[in-house]
């Protein structure tokens, strides 16, 4: 530890406006730090955060505080055949031929339905007119809800994501996140039993009617989830999407290069989950005293894991403050799986169970969006700028372009 530097606070001005330079410093000199304002132990390096995804060591019982009051008990706190049947019931709906034949056309409709509010007026804030409605959109239409209550959802998103990154604790944040719980439960359990009596083909009745080994979700068990996949799938795909394109405009000879070969794309979301994470901080609590970061983190502690500086650490990536789509390493075939070497999903057994999703999404909105703006670039006189510490992504992202004839 370097006598002569301070240590970071992760709730200071300083670094809201730059983490990454922070992080270097604590990946440096404080690989493992208490911080007292959130009581927890932050691990910065690469190898301590992949290591607290992966031991099983560390748990989510964290998750019973952080996120239990606004989701209700979620499948990301449940452990061994609870998790496992759980988690069994609702993954195959976000993989293969359910992504691909049902809802790849509603993610494909969405992006369209999107772009055509603005593909014709030659400027569009791809943060405020794409990026937070898109996911958001999605998910409702996947769970057969309807399409009237886009506002009310969004509204809910943004308050459980105010909530669950609420990390200096202000009271009227708090209390939205908590009202919300309460409207979305009051909302959403009627059409579950509704759903559970006159199934349809649509997410919310497959998992009103999933069943392994006579087990099935509980109305609470569904109710969760949904606020979950509202909340992570919304989250992720939003602040990524505005990202990519920020990262590729940026640097013009990849935005070409992606431009002619639309694979590409997954790439650089594999690249932007690395470089600038949508969620930067991921918390666990060990059941038992571990060593970690040249340290001791008591039993029962809570252990913020920083994934915006372990996509950063240079023990890991070379030229890690760089923006590469063809870097080598960093494996795109595993990106998007449990073997994923990016930590923007976690990893072990609570790898996120919708990462095909958001690859899904990112791919479609991307690639549509390249379409329908074929000479966008960020508006003169406009620096977009990051914001957020839990999670973290741009402001606004004004573009001009000239509309496709």
């Amino acid at each position: 530890m370097a006598a002569n530097r301070e240590a970071p606070d992760i709730l200071s001005p300083e670094f809201m406006a730059d983490p990454y330079a922070a992080y270097r410093v604590m990946r440096d000199d404080f690989p493992l730090l208490h911080h007292e304002p959130t009581q927890s132990y932050l691990v910065s390096r690469y190898e301590d955060v992949e290591r607290a995804f992966k031991d099983p060591a560390f748990t989510t019982d964290n998750y019973d505080w952080q996120l239990e009051p606004v989701h209700g008990r979620t499948i990301l706190q449940m452990s061994g055949r609870e998790h496992s049947v759980r988690r069994a019931l609702v993954a195959p709906a976000f993989r293969g031929v359910p992504l691909q034949e049902t809802f790849q056309p509603v993610i494909d409709r969405n992006a369209r339905e999107l772009i055509d509010g603005f593909r014709d007026v030659g400027r569009a804030d791809l943060v405020a007119d794409f990026a937070t409605r898109f996911p958001v959109n999605v998910i409702v239409d996947m769970l057969g809800l309807d399409r009237g209550d886009y506002d009310r959802f969004h509204r809910w998103y943004t308050a459980i994501i105010g909530f669950l990154g609420n990390l200096s604790q202000d009271p009227e944040v708090a209390a939205a996140g908590l009202r919300t719980q309460q409207e979305f439960a009051a909302y959403m359990l009627p059409i579950i039993q509704e759903r559970r009596a006159n199934p349809g083909d649509d997410l919310l009745s497959t998992l009103c009617t999933a069943e392994i080994d006579g087990t099935a979700m509980s109305d609470e068990d569904i109710k969760a989830f949904c606020s979950l996949l509202l909340a992570a799938g919304g989250e992720t795909t939003d602040k990524a999407i505005s990202s990519v394109m920020h990262n590729l405009l940026r640097h013009p000879e990849q935005l070409a290069a992606v431009r002619a070969d639309r694979s590409l794309i997954e790439r650089a979301f594999a690249e932007t989950l690395r470089y600038t994470p949508p969620v930067h901080m991921i918390m666990r609590q060990p059941a038992e005293d571990v060593e970690i970061g040249g340290g001791k983190v008591p039993a029962g502690a809570t252990v913020t894991c920083l994934i915006g500086a372990a996509g950063r650490d240079e023990r890991r990536y070379a030229n890690p403050d760089t923006f590469d789509i063809f870097r080598d390493d960093l494996k795109t075939t595993t990106a998007f799986s449990a073997a994923a070497d990016h930590l923007a999903f976690a990893l072990g057994r609570h790898f996120c169970v919708g990462a095909l999703l958001a690859k899904a999404e990112v791919e479609a909105g991307i690639g549509q969006l390249l379409d329908a703006l074929p000479d966008a670039a960020i508006e003169a006189g406009h620096t977009p700028r990051e914001q957020g510490v839990f999670t973290r992504g741009l402001d606004a992202l004004p573009v001009t372009f000239t509309p496709v004839a």
